[in-house]
């Protein structure tokens, strides 16, 4: 594993790299037995620790500030791996002492043509292409060998600006002055192959990279993201230094179990097809239906899509039902009383070992005999998560306001459908005659939630309009999140739970919808938000001043609230809001249903009720022709 610090601008405080410090010693708290661990940094330099000795020894590599640059040498030339790679266990106290040594890159270390941008100015001398395909050719000279896995954890304060790799930030500024092209569609791209392109060798080393940007500045994730999601592992965005969870999210992340080396492959019977795939993985080149996954643990999802090979769909008379294999090759760690267990050998010996395991799934599916029973069989959170995929593409592909089309249209498709199933319209000459349009799917409880969550994913930032305010790394930031959740937790990324109780010790309701509306006639003091990334415990401007606040720490709340962080595979924010004293502009920005969905977020008579409204609109317009 390697630890690799953003090389700082001037702008970038102390702050910044204390918190990289921090996380760094989270991580060697967390790591298992038999780990190593290795320390680069880079600025307009690449500098490789040895910490294995008494003191500290960096050698320093020079970044040539050309986009086309190569070192001069090889980093296996300027330090041995086996002295870059120190034993957890023997060294966790010199590795310590030598993340202390670390000090920002001050403008006079630099050379003079580092980070030398337009009329003379500095900028920030941040070499990160050419570091992260050297450290990946590295290690992957000893894949197989001296480790079975190697992650990367690469720390940002800012875009890569120096040598191969630098990115071009100033299409970030020109778009918001362009009236000539779309900006939603123009930033989701990337501006360069290099980090998908070095993803790919990633893959081939067998090295995870995970991206750690903490900054509020522009630094084209677009570009970067690949070089993550695609070699198995995460992208993180923390816009600040001060309320970062960076160290929690990196110490949860080591410390629970993970496989690695894994292939993913889907077979299904003759009568369906497997047609696109969806989640952080690298397709195989060669085979079809072939993921390949450096490193995921038991929170990573995959979604895939299907379709019939012909217009026959699934036979009613078939006497064999569709049948869909799954099979899973991967590595683990066991330790060793777990091997004693197995292998019957003796559990006094202290290693660890690798086992190579393969999981094979075979399920049958039951095919829905009429059009009611599909209706009854639909997972709410399920086909959510599949319309973000699904939108997401449409958005990288299309644009933002393209995505938001797809999004609206299918729900009209979906409900004009439902409609005519349901026989609640009626024709006469081809023409529509009568109709009374139900957009609650009244009689079929598993379709009701389907127009709330549309409204509450129109209405999320994933598909905010550039106008409107949204960072386009935050965007980019979403679209990774989203698309590696499992579907209960996106579910509560796009339209959080709110809950309410009479005392911290007694729950009122387990569900309100969000509104204003609601929170008045419930009647509540206390209200809890479950955003997933952020908890919110908001107690009204009417809560009686006697009920302890915050909520103390042995109430039937707080247990909730810790029992849902140990759960999370991130760090959520706690958040405590006094309705009448603090700012309760964070908790009422969730309450998106009296919110217009074109994104005005003012109160307004308008919000979900008018959504629907329009949507019948749309769906007779659409049955009429």
């Amino acid at each position: 594993m390697i630890g690799s610090s953003g090389g700082l601008k001037f702008s970038a405080s102390e702050e910044f790299l204390e918190l990289i410090k921090s996380a760094l010693l989270a991580a060697l708290e967390a790591l298992g037995p038999g780990s190593l661990f290795g320390l680069a940094t880079f600025s307009h330099k690449i500098g490789l620790y040895d910490v294995q000795g008494p003191i500290p020894v960096v050698k320093n590599i020079f970044i040539p500030p050309d986009a086309d640059g190569t070192l001069q040498i090889e980093l296996e030339d300027a330090m041995p791996l086996s002295s870059f790679l120190a034993p957890v266990e023997t060294c966790k106290d010199r590795i310590a002492s030598a993340l202390e040594t670390l000090k920002p890159t001050t403008s006079w270390e630099r050379t003079p043509a580092a980070g030398q941008g337009l009329d003379g100015l500095l900028l920030g001398g941040r070499g990160f292409g050419v570091p992260m395909e050297a450290l990946i050719n590295y290690l992957g000279s000893e894949y197989g060998n001296t480790f079975a896995l190697a992650r990367v954890f690469a720390f940002l304060s800012g875009p890569p600006d120096y040598g191969a790799g630098q990115l071009d930030t100033r299409r970030y500024g020109e778009q918001y002055a362009s009236k000539r092209e779309d900006a939603d569609r123009a930033l989701l791209p990337p501006q360069t192959p290099f980090y998908k392109d070095l993803a790919a060798v990633a893959v081939q080393s067998g090295v995870c990279v995970d991206i750690f940007a903490v900054t509020n500045e522009y630094t084209d994730l677009a570009s970067l993201k690949f070089l993550s999601i695609e070699s198995g592992g995460s992208l993180f965005l923390y816009s600040n230094t001060d309320d970062s969870t960076l160290p929690q999210d990196m110490y949860r992340m080591l410390s629970r179990p993970y496989a690695f080396g894994c292939v993913l492959r889907l077979r299904t019977s003759s009568e369906f097809k497997h047609s696109r795939s969806y989640g952080h993985f690298f397709a195989d080149p060669q085979y079809e239906n072939v993921q390949h996954i450096i490193c995921c643990d038991s929170y990573a999802t995959y979604a895939y899509d299907f379709d019939f090979p012909g217009t026959d769909g699934f036979s009613r008379h078939a006497s064999d039902p569709p049948v869909l294999q799954i099979a899973f090759q991967y590595t683990v760690v066991v330790p060793p009383e777990e091997l004693a267990s197995v292998e019957l050998i003796s559990s006094s010996r202290s290693r660890h070992s690798l086992k190579r395991r393969i999981r094979i799934r075979t399920l049958q599916y039951g095919t829905a005999g009429n059009i009611n029973e599909l209706y009854d069989s639909v997972d709410s959170e399920v086909v959510l998560s599949i319309l973000v995929h699904k939108v997401i593409s449409a958005s990288l592909e299309e644009g933002v306001r393209e995505g938001r089309m797809l999004l609206h249209d299918w729900l009209v498709i979906l409900t004009a459908q439902f409609n005519d199933a349901c026989k609640l319209v009626h024709y006469g000459n081809g023409n529509l005659t009568s109709y009374q349009i139900d957009v609650a799917f009244t009689q079929y409880p598993q379709l009701q939630p389907l127009p709330r969550l549309v409204f509450a994913l129109l209405r999320n930032p994933l598909l905010w309009f550039h106008e409107e305010g949204v960072h386009p790394d935050y965007r980019i930031y979403l679209q990774c999140l989203f698309s590696a959740l499992e579907p209960s937790s996106l579910h509560r990324s796009v339209y959080p739970v709110l809950e309410s109780y009479a005392t911290p010790d007694k729950q009122a309701y387990p569900r309100h919808s969000l509104s204003r509306a609601a929170l008045i006639t419930s009647g509540s003091p206390i209200f809890f938000l479950d955003a997933f990334t952020t908890l919110i415990v908001y107690y009204s401007s009417t809560a009686d001043p006697t009920l302890p606040f915050p909520p103390p720490h042995d109430c039937q709340l707080r247990t909730t609230i810790n029992k849902l962080k140990q759960e999370r595979s991130i760090t959520p924010k706690l958040i405590f809001i006094r309705g009448g004293q603090d700012d309760a502009s964070l908790f009422e920005n969730y309450l998106i249903e009296e919110q217009d969905v074109d994104g005005s977020g003012l109160t307004s008579a308008r919000g979900f009720v008018s959504f629907l409204e329009e949507i019948s609109l749309s769906v007779s317009e659409h049955m009429k022709t």
